[in-house]
């Protein structure tokens, strides 16, 4: 195999090898909607089967967080989309300076998630041995709650620990022992699907540096920009997923008043 400027060898033209990179990036993309339709489906499963610890699992969650992240990685898209707009156009200058945008706001999501993983912990929403659905209603002050939240939560944690008690499957434990666990059950598929998200937006960031240093060489144009394409593809797949996630993880059952 041999390169002769953008073009390897095994290809006959630029346009011929951006096709076949763009194929295997589409085939490698619905190998991820599979890896991430399991626990989408896992979720769903679960979620039928406890809807009211999942329900007050996702009323303990952030929205504020949860819709800021949703803003920033839209943002995040949109930059993206023009990085590769910029690229096949020709406007080289361009390129770099929207890559770095895009991996800016990326960094912005991963550090709003880790404020919001800590808030977690603090909470003991971890599980594990620690874990505790009731602790802010116990805690309040360690969880910044009072009034009408607070008397929101304690309502919904004693109505939780009632169905729960009602539940035939459940008829061998205690409500508030069938609530913690089913709770933490929630958890660990918010930890497991986030934290996959936010894998792959480590992945991504590691390649919008790459591309940001090629472009700085004023790589890309309107014949080669197959890099910046196909990281872009996975960029918006990435996005997606988050769009899926953010509704089924904060917004069912939300109580917003």
């Amino acid at each position: 195999m041999h390169r002769t400027g953008e073009l390897f060898g095994q290809y006959r033209t630029l346009e011929q090898q951006k096709e076949t990179a763009n194929l295997g990036m589409w085939v490698f993309l619905v190998t991820e909607i599979l890896f991430f339709g399991g626990l989408f489906l896992t979720y769903t499963i679960n979620r039928h089967a406890y809807p009211t610890a999942f329900g007050i699992g996702g009323n303990m969650l952030d929205l504020n967080l949860g819709f800021a992240n949703t803003i920033v990685l839209i943002a995040s898209s949109f930059t993206m989309a023009m990085s590769v707009w910029s690229a096949q156009t020709g406007r080289k200058k361009l390129v770099p300076l929207l890559l770095i945008a895009t991996l800016a706001l990326g960094s912005v999501f991963l550090g709003i998630k880790v404020i919001e993983y800590k808030q977690k912990f603090d909470h003991h929403l971890i599980p594990g041995h620690s874990f505790d659905i009731t602790y802010c209603s116990n805690n309040p002050s360690a969880c910044g709650l009072s009034g009408k939240a607070l008397d929101d939560e304690k309502k919904e944690i004693e109505e939780g620990i009632q169905a729960e008690k009602q539940n035939p499957s459940d008829s061998d434990q205690s409500g508030l022992v069938a609530l913690n666990s089913h709770a933490q059950l929630y958890f660990s598929l918010y930890f497991g699907m986030t934290g996959l998200h936010a894998l792959h937006m480590i992945i991504g960031a590691g390649l919008l540096v790459w591309l940001i240093l090629e472009a700085r060489k004023w790589r890309f144009d309107a014949e080669y920009n197959t890099p910046v394409d196909n990281v872009g593809l996975y960029w918006h797949f990435v996005d997606i997923v988050w769009i899926f996630l953010f509704p089924l993880l904060y917004l069912i059952n939300r109580h917003l008043a």
